[in-house]
């Protein structure tokens, strides 16, 4: 089938699904989804986007790709990460470092069967220090490996008909190796027992949980890097990170209509909501958030194609992931508080939405992290060409080229290389804007509408000084440890008898 008639009858159906039907409110409280609704989705072959098309797939084109993710999470973001985790955290690793049997085999099974693949990489004493993880493998005879361990947070955990699980060497001595290794295994063999099913507080749709792993798999099933297997690792987790955009394309847009729409045809004190200052401020903010995303999208098609190597490209990941997180929970937030208190019911798509979108603030790198790893790849950058001055290196960084003459005067000092982790974060949040304002003056190159570009321009800008502003200026308070100590305040009031 054509792309673009897949993309019409799959929106189609997922309308029907989501919200024509008069039971879809309802069904967001139900956690897990009904195998007959799955298999309505899966019959249309939505993750053939991420296949090439030697094995039947639309090609793996990354503009597709995100489209379809876009086109998921405007009726559900619960699925459009269960699509994206099964593209970009299992079929893209699989159609780059996957051996040719085993590929092939897994492609046909996911398009002609409906199977699903997720990744496994966090255990529960080593979240985001993935790189101390202690899974480990073992070679077992000429060409099997033994791989033991606990994972946890695995979306599509006892669902999932394949699992891409990260492991490291363990030697004679019992000693970890500092590499990563990833395994591809298939549950018709067994090997994983789901120890508990975690209540994840949003995200029904997906389970979660805590995984025993005791599995044997073969050579073929072991991912082949092109050099190191962190370095591997890096390109999956970049990629993904790339590719978030997607996801919050559809959100976004859903936010905007939704906002817009309850905004015109509410009336408080003899006026529309949509005739106050203030509403207006919530809703032009949700504008630009669509906006940058979609300098995102832009982005990420025209420089991500499937079988590029982005192991390299941390800063770009790190700030589209971040910021793009960052605004699908602004925008849950203000309409829910737009639509006021029915907006705050757990069916609502205001209240659902604050709920399902916060995470993405934490998986795949909690954004504080990230932005720290802006700044500290920045600062490094900067060391390299022997270059202190903020604005000019950023006004020679094919990244900010043109989006840091917005800023000639509040960039125009010397950055201390030496300054605390709250600044780095500040720093980083900054940067990742400044590099989102170059990303929407290309997308308004391109034509886009030019009011929506003008708006977010104008947005990064303002957060931009903002946070500027704290960086030079804040970050000095500090933590009471002793805060028991005098701190009663009911001890101070004299009680008249």
């Amino acid at each position: 089938m054509d792309f673009q008639d897949f993309l019409k009858d799959y929106k189609e159906k997922l309308f029907s699904i989501f919200s024509e039907n008069k039971d879809a409110q309802e069904n967001t409280l139900v956690r897990g989804i009904e195998d007959s609704t799955l298999k309505e989705i899966l019959d249309l072959s939505p993750l053939a986007a991420f296949i090439p098309s030697e094995y039947g797939g639309h090609g793996g084109h990354t503009a597709e790709a995100l489209s379809m993710l876009e086109a998921s999470s405007y009726e559900s973001l619960p699925l459009s990460l269960m699509m994206g985790i099964n593209g970009a955290l299992f079929l893209q690793p699989m159609a780059n470092y996957a051996d040719e049997s085993v590929k092939e085999e897994i492609f046909s099974r996911v398009l002609n069967k409906n199977k699903l693949g997720g990744l496994m990489i966090t255990e529960p004493d080593y979240g985001s220090d993935a790189l101390r993880m202690q899974t480990s493998y073992k070679k077992i005879g000429d060409d099997t490996y033994k791989i033991e361990g606990t994972k946890h947070w695995g979306g599509l955990t006892g669902m999932a008909d394949y699992w891409l699980i990260t492991a490291r060497a363990i030697n004679k001595k019992g000693d970890l190796g500092r590499d990563i290794s990833f395994f591809i295994h298939d549950t018709r063999n067994g090997g994983i027992e789901v120890e508990e099913y975690y209540n994840n507080l949003g995200l029904y749709m997906l389970p979660y949980g805590k995984n025993k792993i005791d599995i044997e798999v073969g050579e073929d099933h072991k991912l082949q890097p092109k050099t190191t297997g962190v370095t591997m690792m890096l390109d999956l987790l970049h990629r993904s990170r790339l590719q978030f955009p997607g996801m919050g394309m559809g959100f976004l847009r859903r936010m905007m209509d939704e906002a817009v729409e309850h905004c015109k045809n509410r009336f408080v004190g003899g006026l529309s909501l949509f005739d106050y200052d203030q509403v207006k401020h919530r809703l032009s903010e949700i504008q630009a958030y669509f906006t940058v995303c979609s300098a995102m999208c832009n982005f990420t098609s025209t420089n991500v194609p499937l079988h590029k190597n982005t192991s390299r490209m941390d800063v770009e990941a790190n700030a589209i992931k971040s910021l793009v997180t960052d605004y699908m929970q602004k925008a849950s937030q203000s309409l829910l508080q737009l639509k006021g208190a029915m907006g705050y019911r757990l069916d609502s798509i205001a209240g659902r939405s604050v709920v399902d979108s916060r995470p993405f603030q934490i998986f795949e790198g909690s954004n504080d992290i990230l932005y720290q790893q802006i700044s500290e790849s920045v600062l490094k950058m900067m060391r390299r060409v022997k270059n202190n001055n903020l604005h000019d290196f950023l006004s020679e960084y094919y990244l900010t080229e043109r989006s840091s003459e917005f800023f000639k005067e509040i960039l125009d000092f010397e950055i201390d290389p030496q300054m605390p982790q709250r600044k780095l974060v500040d720093l980083g949040k900054a940067l990742g804007r400044i590099i989102s304002i170059e990303f929407t003056l290309n997308l308004g190159d391109q034509g886009f509408n030019k009011e929506l570009i003008d708006n977010a321009v104008q947005t990064l800008q303002e957060e931009v000084n903002t946070i500027i502003h704290t960086y030079k200026n804040g970050g000095k308070a500090s933590v009471v440890e002793d805060y028991n100590v005098d701190s009663s305040w009911f001890k101070l009031v004299t009680v008249n008898a």
